[in-house]
């Protein structure tokens, strides 16, 4: 599995994990939210600050990004906006 793709899938994990939706977390490191949904569609390249920031967000170290993910597929929440 390519780096950036383990980036993206662990992002996604953790901020789910966590229970957080993309906007929050966004606030939390200081970016944009829709950077952060870039990043978990593999769409992007972030640098080493931006991980050390999502990271911060999430409460966890940098090095959770680039692990192996246990699960290959991680389908945790379901597609769509939620129904209001």
């Amino acid at each position: 599995m390519h780096p950036l793709e383990r980036v993206a899938r662990n992002l996604r994990r953790l901020r789910v994990l966590r229970g957080l939706s993309q906007e929050a977390l966004a606030v939390d490191a200081g970016v944009d939210r829709s950077y952060v949904s870039r990043l978990e569609r593999n769409l992007e390249n972030p640098t080493v600050a931006v991980l050390d920031r999502l990271a911060g967000a999430l409460g966890c170290d940098v090095q959770a990004f680039l692990e192996i993910p246990e699960e290959l597929d991680v389908n945790v929440l379901r597609k769509g906006r939620k129904k209001k």
